[in-house]
């Protein structure tokens, strides 16, 4: 009397009943939800990406299969600063230039040359491996042939022994 006993509660039917859920106490009880502020859902703000311009290196615009500039490409409305100033070369810093893009020439142009006489020798020793691939393919061929040739004659002889025995 005046205690629960088993799941039993005083001054009612007798009936077990079980625990509530939360849901429902909070319903009876008229409590708020509680709510984690870090559950919540906020608009995410993500600042503007900015991405630099595509450049095409010239060389390969040239080698593109059309004449038109790459299509992002803007012209300028109004001149630069470098453009629009003036540059006066006096005869000596003409004479460097001039001497300085000789070099560059020339290096160039070795360069071209190396690149082929590279390439004539890559291909040579392509052509030297490859005679080289086949003689040993037919070496190697031979070998398996003789082999298979030898390990035939062995089952022959073994089931020319079983026969007889």
């Amino acid at each position: 009397p005046g205690h629960e006993v088993g799941g039993e509660r005083e001054g009612g039917d007798g009936a077990w009943k079980g625990m509530r859920p939360r849901a429902q106490l909070q319903i009876e009880t008229q409590t708020p939800i509680e709510v984690n502020p870090d559950s919540i859902y906020r608009p995410i703000e993500r600042p503007e990406r900015k991405f630099n311009k595509l450049l095409v290196p010239k060389s390969l615009e040239a080698a593109l299969p059309y004449a038109s500039k790459h299509k992002d490409a803007k012209k300028r409305t109004s001149q630069s600063y470098v453009a629009k100033r003036a540059v006066v070369l006096d005869r000596d810093e003409k004479k460097k230039i001039s001497f300085l893009q000789s070099i560059h020439t020339v290096r160039n142009d070795k360069q071209v040359k190396r690149k082929g006489k590279k390439a004539e020798k890559f291909a040579e020793k392509a052509k030297r491996d490859a005679k080289a691939n086949e003689a040993l393919e037919e070496v190697r061929k031979a070998n398996k042939k003789r082999g298979h040739r030898a390990s035939g004659k062995r089952e022959s002889a073994r089931d020319n022994k079983r026969t007889r025995g």
